[in-house]
């Protein structure tokens, strides 16, 4: 497939099932698309849909705000990770996204947030950024490099984006080396489900961050964390038990089957989800 159709089915994909997110999932109320993390120090359930943009706040809480920070959300959803960043610091922020639904919804949430003059949602591709896009002090992919069509290109574009000394983090799932055979159908089913088109082990992505000039920082696995096997992703396992000769991956339920497969390989360990940092060097 090429890169433009890759980018079609992803923009199709999330068009079509934004805002059923946020109407059922339950962040979407704040309108987050991600995953809760029940990490160190969360109580409720507000607070595991914050734990990344917290871990990210004080990622930028690094670097003096008298210099001017600009944030820049890869992949952006609805623009809620930008506005909770914006109302807790000083900051200016781009958020992009394929979707031009997102990118609508996004530039409402933005307004309706009073932060109009320092936030913006374009539609657009991570992998061909503006020119004219302000340099960022930290770039943000939060379940989104995945999506991607070419890992390379997507590094090559944030070592332009990101100023030198600046961070680049990526929230994700990352598939581990030494996977069983056994693992194939379900690894299969979240690609064709969820659209993960850059599903990588850690070295690969580590191997091209460095290849684009961005030295790691620091890696924590949050797969712990996460909510595994819910009383949803068991109803869909029975589904599939029973019907599972069907073409799931054309139908309007494709992404429950593939968030079911990402649930076991998860619970199997085939899938980590990590919160990678790396600095752009010099």
């Amino acid at each position: 497939m090429s890169h433009q159709e890759v980018v079609e089915n992803v923009r199709r994909y999330y068009d079509r099932q934004t805002r059923a997110f946020l109407a059922l999932g339950q962040g979407g109320q704040a309108g987050s698309i991600h995953r809760a993390v029940w990490g160190p120090g969360v109580s409720n359930r507000q607070q595991a849909f914050r734990y990344i943009e917290d871990r990210l706040a004080a990622l930028i809480r690094q670097f003096p705000p008298d210099g001017g920070i600009h944030v820049v959300d890869l992949g952006c959803g609805v623009a809620a990770s930008l506005c909770y960043l914006a109302e807790a610091i000083p900051l200016t922020g781009t958020g992009i996204t394929l979707s031009p639904v997102q990118a609508r919804m996004g530039t409402e949430r933005i307004g309706e947030a009073g932060l109009s003059g320092r936030l913006r949602c374009i539609e657009g591709d991570y992998c061909a950024l503006p020119r004219d896009l302000e340099p960022a002090t930290v770039a943000y992919a939060i379940e989104s490099f995945v999506h991607g069509p070419d890992p390379a290109r997507f590094f090559s574009e944030c070592r332009r984006l990101v100023r030198p000394g600046g961070l680049l983090v990526l929230c994700d799932d990352f598939q581990h080396a030494g996977t069983p055979a056994k693992a194939h159908r379900a690894l299969q089913q979240f690609r064709e489900g969820w659209c993960a088109n850059s599903l990588l082990t850690p070295d690969a992505v580590k191997a091209c961050a460095r290849d684009a000039g961005f030295a790691l920082e620091s890696t924590i696995d949050l797969s712990a964390y996460l909510e595994i096997r819910r009383l949803r992703d068991r109803a869909v396992d029975a589904m599939l038990a029973l019907f599972g000769w069907l073409p799931w991956h054309r139908t309007p339920f494709a992404h429950l089957v593939g968030g079911s497969a990402l649930q076991r390989c998860l619970a199997e360990g085939w899938i980590r989800y990590e919160f990678v940092v790396f600095r752009r060097l010099p």
